[in-house]
């Protein structure tokens, strides 16, 4: 299996609304921080999470988090 390859060492804050997601686990995707279906051939699946109210939500964009999908901080130590 490959490394999730670090997209961005920040967060992405993006307003959701209520519903079910993909979150890109593996770092390829074009349409960061969700799932483009860019995993392929990398051995790491999207991850799918669910939000159910309207706002502002920090994803991981480094892909380090210990709180798939949602920022951790980690990419402050990359």
């Amino acid at each position: 299996m490959e490394k999730p390859r670090i997209a961005e060492k920040a967060p992405a804050a993006v307003e959701l609304k209520p519903g079910k997601y993909f979150w890109c686990a593996c770092g390829h995707s074009k349409n960061q921080p969700f799932c483009d279906g860019s995993h392929k051939d990398t051995g790491i699946t999207p991850v799918p999470f669910e939000v159910e109210e309207k706002k502002t939500y920090y994803l991981c964009q480094c892909k380090q988090t210990k709180n798939k999908p949602f920022c951790d901080g980690t990419h402050r130590s990359l």
